[in-house]
């Protein structure tokens, strides 16, 4: 039970308005894609880092746990739910400043509640030559909060957490630390430098419940010359190895700087349109025999990829030729496309086909979005593929937690190596399909040497029992593919007790969970580190504004 005290407490720090404790309020705010049982008693909405530490110390005085989030669409993983229940969420949104910008470095710095869609327009209206990195879920996700999860993207700076820096994390017990140089007072390389002096500590706030990050630094990609994108398709489900070991070389030479994606025929078919209930007459899943007629129907192969090929023309034009060669007789279509090609392909879709063998204009609506999404131009698109199982389009405002779609991801990662990828789509293809859920995945080669598969559990939450089975079937992969040395690059809220670390690994982090937040109250559970036993209030304390 939430003590009054602590809500006034927070009254005065942040106004009743940002203390939110209203029914609706907290039964929206502890739903998820996929069924959890916390309950959330509050909700607070700082704008500065000084009202969150004057939060953390309240918190910290009434022994109440409190949980950040940075826009709470973190779809597919648990949204914006604690991980334990009676979790205090600390809603960062308002917290949507860019504080610094320099054209000329590249860089720019922002807190919390930056949206994707915010520094898009932000670069926008200044005509600014640099591209952000966005992924594929919405444009009003946080930035720092994908970063914070090792999210990735799709252009050369698609490994998110490479290419950040100067954080400021405020602490439970009201200090502020600054990672990099810029612990030092004036020291002008913070934002472009990393490392500072001695141990460095952006790396201990990924992924962890040690303190807020309030500050961070996006390093941005200049503009290249010359963009060009590629799409291939191979018509074989056995053709997926191949295309990993043409690929990879190519990623580690340089030739290729960008995340290539490869995704399934059923996770092209989800992009395109939901469930075919009519021509299936309702039946569940879609089997292999009706995707491959879509597949001939709609034009997309069992394996389907993209990529950007960046740098001056003459560059591009030798990297074009490369992969050309790496993937003859591999994939059964390549096209490369252009800003002038595109809008071609969309205007006359008919010529467009006559010269190139390759009609595109029923997948032009999956095309442009991938095609932006390389060139830093963030959309929602992909998010409709949530929608997948639902008996009714997706709304014009789309909220999967809302609207109780039903959406789980289990992303394990995996060297980089053409049997790897095979054992992922056999194993996760043939469990799904026999739990009752069609296999959507997607293997990124996420940098040089590793490749990450996203496995998607699509349904709809308002069918009778769906909710059950579609856990047993995630619970099922995930113990399996742990077995076999594939264990996931993030997880859901629902799977970070498998996360807890035992030994000296787990010794050395609970040991640093004790010194940075003495009180035990800030995300307790998260990814596996362990609630520490809260101290008991101050008697003397009666208030904590200052």
């Amino acid at each position: 039970m939430l003590d009054p005290a602590a809500l006034r407490q927070w009254e005065l720090v942040l106004g009743t308005e940002n203390v939110i404790a209203s029914e609706e309020a907290l039964r929206a705010a502890a739903q998820a894609t996929f069924p959890v049982r916390q309950s959330v008693p509050a909700i607070l909405r700082p704008a500065t880092r000084e009202e969150v530490r004057r939060c953390l110390l309240i918190a910290s005085h009434f022994s109440v746990p409190v949980y950040p989030v940075s826009s709470g669409k973190n779809w597919g993983y648990g949204s914006g739910v604690p991980v334990t229940d009676g979790c205090v969420i600390l809603d960062l949104s308002r917290m949507s400043r860019i504080l610094d910008f320099s054209e000329e470095l590249g860089y720019v710095t922002v807190e919390p509640g930056v949206t994707q869609g915010q520094l898009f327009e932000f670069l926008r209206t200044r005509n600014s030559r640099l591209w952000i990195d966005g992924t594929g879920s919405s444009p009003d996700c946080s930035l720092v909060g994908n970063t914070l999860e090792r999210g990735f993207g799709h252009t050369p700076y698609g490994e998110h957490a490479a290419n950040v820096c100067d954080f400021e994390v405020t602490l439970s017990t009201g200090e502020t630390i600054e990672t990099g140089p810029a612990r030092f007072p004036g020291a002008l390389a913070a934002p472009v430098y990393r490392w500072g002096l001695g141990p460095s500590l952006d790396g201990l706030f990924a992924q962890s419940n040690f303190g807020v990050v309030t500050r961070m630094t996006f390093w941005l990609m200049p503009a290249p010359e010359y963009f060009q994108a590629f799409f291939f398709r191979c018509d074989s489900p056995g053709g997926l190895p191949a295309l990993v070991d043409a690929l990879r070389p190519l990623r580690m030479s340089g030739t290729l700087r960008s995340a290539i994606h490869i995704g399934n025929d059923y996770k092209v078919l989800a992009g395109i349109r939901q469930y075919p209930w009519t021509e299936t007459g309702g039946s569940v899943p879609l089997t292999e025999e009706w995707v491959s007629g879509f597949r001939k129907k709609l034009n997309f192969g069992a394996w389907n990829g993209s990529a950007g090929l960046y740098g001056t023309r003459g560059q591009v034009a030798e990297a074009r030729r490369l992969v050309r060669n790496a993937l003859k007789g591999k994939a059964d279509k390549l096209q490369f496309l252009d800003d002038r090609l595109l809008e071609l392909a969309g205007r006359y879709s008919g010529v467009f086909a006559f010269l190139t063998r390759w009609d595109i204009s029923r997948a032009l609506e999956l095309v442009r979005p991938v095609y932006g999404l390389m060139k830093g131009v963030p959309t929602e698109q992909p998010l409709r593929s949530a929608y997948w199982r639902k008996r009714n389009p997706p709304p014009v405002q789309m909220n999967p937690d809302r609207d109780r779609c039903g959406l789980l991801w289990l992303s394990p990662v995996a060297p980089a190596e053409g049997r790897h990828a095979r054992a992922l789509a056999e194993i996760s293809s043939g469990i799904l399909l026999r739990h009752g859920f069609e296999p959507m995945l997607s293997i990124t080669l996420i940098t040089d040497r590793a490749l990450i598969c996203v496995i998607s559990i699509t349904y709809d939450r308002d069918q009778s029992g769906e909710d059950q089975r579609a856990m047993a079937c995630f619970e099922e992969l995930r113990e399996l593919l742990a077995a076999k040395g594939y264990l996931p690059y993030r997880l859901g809220i629902q799977s970070m007790g498998s996360a807890r670390a035992e030994g000296p690994y787990g010794r050395f982090l609970e040991g640093i969970k004790r010194l940075v937040d003495p009180a035990g109250i800030l995300a307790p559970g998260r990814y596996g580190v362990g609630y520490t036993e809260p101290q008991r209030p101050s008697p003397g304390l009666r208030s904590v504004q200052a």
